[in-house]
């Protein structure tokens, strides 16, 4: 009888490649194996000489659209178990943060990695409040929007004229290194774009109500600053927001401070890479946000419960989700397979903005729907249970906010993130990297160019395939003319 000694285990993943017969072992760390490896398995290009379309003779390429199972980076700022229904930020569960700490603290661990002491919390408050006024020209630039400007068109456009109004930051005119070697300069904008994110979201608010700018109290928090500037009548009132609601604001804004990698911050990260201004990336970032699919979700939960109307019609409304007849927002999670747990800790939050607002009319419905869906096999074999955007827009709601300002709220708190991220890839071992993602080539091999005059002709029956001509609105007198 032979005997088979049972080799150790390995950190390793051994691949072969069944085109050629080669074999090669790939590390893995951190549960992860680098792309790059997968370059080393080459095929020879095709034979015909045409062209190599595929680039076979470059290596093998890893197709992963909507970046499903991809790493871009290695963190250290946030962790999430989406089975387990667990995040932390810098190991600091988020329960714990959303109960003892406050923003402005959770957002100095995530850019800096540790909780501050008394000095570092004195000297960072006073830094970030004492940085949110806006230039004049900064704020005749938000006044000339439109009163029925969406609030995050507002947010991503001051972002980016900012970044005119600051040369001094500018890489593109300092020199490209300004970042990487003048940590001071960092942290001077890091605070200047975390202080004026809640002033620029004031001012967005002020602008649809068509009244005048309001000046920040650099003595108030930031939660309680930021509704002051919304909410006071002038200049100087001696108004202070309900300290129930600033509380209910400031966990909220814990609780959307950051969340690993997601759209807006793999965009700011992205841009980032290029070297270019801060400022220039965080528009970029709150552009993408921006997005129905990413900022706007809590948005949809409103319209949803209100288009449902009363507890009674849910059934027939999971009905219709179940025959993908209608929508179903605010429920699931792209990471999350069991629980988003902070969905749990913003109902308690709820609860405390109603006992002074009022209860929300639409919290019967969102209350029915929840235990309708979570008792309900259909949405539980599919894993889909309330996530944070299913309270916090009633919040938001009975806090008196409009619809279209939901994103803003959400985009204030996770500049903190943006920001953690974007200097945490400043300062990556080895040097910055621009990101260049590949693609796989997929269209028509080569071809030669024809004179137009001698092109077959196209039947274009939509706008997805060509031009189709477009209304024009201009004068009866000029209807004849083409522009």
């Amino acid at each position: 009888m032979v005997t088979i000694a049972k080799m150790p285990p390995k950190d390793t993943v051994t691949v072969t490649d069944n085109r050629t017969g080669q074999t090669i072992e790939i590390p893995i760390t951190h549960n992860s194996i680098p792309a790059t490896a997968f370059k080393a398995l080459k095929t020879a290009p095709p034979s015909d000489g045409s062209d190599d379309t595929d680039n076979t003779s470059n290596g093998l390429r890893i197709l992963d659209p909507a970046f499903l199972n991809t790493a871009a980076i290695a963190s250290t700022i946030t962790f999430i178990d989406g089975d387990a229904g667990f995040l932390m930020h810098r190991g600091y569960p988020i329960e714990q943060l959303a109960e003892k700490s406050d923003f402005l603290e959770t957002a100095y661990l995530l850019i800096f990695g540790a909780l501050p002491d008394q000095a570092q919390s004195d000297t960072w408050r006073f830094e970030v409040m004492h940085h949110t006024f806006l230039s004049s020209d900064v704020t005749k630039v938000i006044a000339a929007m439109r009163y029925d400007s969406h609030p995050m068109s507002i947010f991503t456009a001051t972002f980016a004229a900012m970044s005119a109004f600051a040369p001094e930051a500018n890489p593109a005119l300092q020199g490209r290194n300004l970042y990487l070697q003048n940590a001071e300069v960092m942290n001077k904008n890091i605070i200047r774009i975390l202080g004026k994110a809640g002033t620029v979201a004031a001012a967005a608010m002020r602008v649809r109500m068509n009244r005048p700018l309001i000046s920040p109290r650099a003595d108030y928090s930031y939660c309680e600053n930021m509704l002051y500037m919304m909410d006071a009548v002038s200049n100087g009132e001696d108004y202070r927001p309900n300290p129930v609601l600033v509380k209910a604001l400031d966990t909220l804004f814990v609780l959307h401070a950051d969340h690993e990698m997601n759209c807006s911050t793999a965009a700011m990260t992205h841009v980032g890479s290029s070297l270019v201004d801060p400022y220039s990336a965080v528009a970029a970032a709150a552009a993408a946000l921006y997005g129905p699919l990413h900022g706007g979700a809590n948005e949809a939960v409103i319209r949803m419960l209100e288009r449902i109307g009363t507890p009674a019609a849910v059934p027939e409304f999971l009905r219709k989700v179940k025959t993908k007849e209608e929508l179903l927002f605010g429920f699931g999670h792209r990471v999350y397979r069991n629980t988003d747990p902070r969905s749990a800790i913003i109902r308690s939050v709820a609860d405390s903005v109603f006992a002074v607002c009022g209860t929300e009319p639409l919290i019967a419905v969102a209350t029915a729907l929840r235990d309708a869906a979570l008792a309900d096999p259909w949405f539980q074999q599919r894993r889909l249970y309330p996530n944070v955007d299913f309270w916090s827009g009633l919040i938001y709601k009975a806090l008196g906010f409009p619809l279209d300002f939901f994103p803003i709220l959400f985009a204030v708190p996770r500049v903190a993130g943006w920001l953690a991220h974007w200097k945490q890839s400043l300062e990556v071992p080895g040097g910055v990297k621009i990101w260049r993602p590949r693609q796989v080539y997929v269209g028509e091999k080569r071809r030669d160019w024809v004179p137009v005059g001698q092109r077959e002709r196209r039947e274009v029956a939509s706008h997805r395939e060509g031009v189709l001509e477009l209304p024009h609105y201009q004068s009866k007198r000029r209807v004849e003319a083409k522009l």
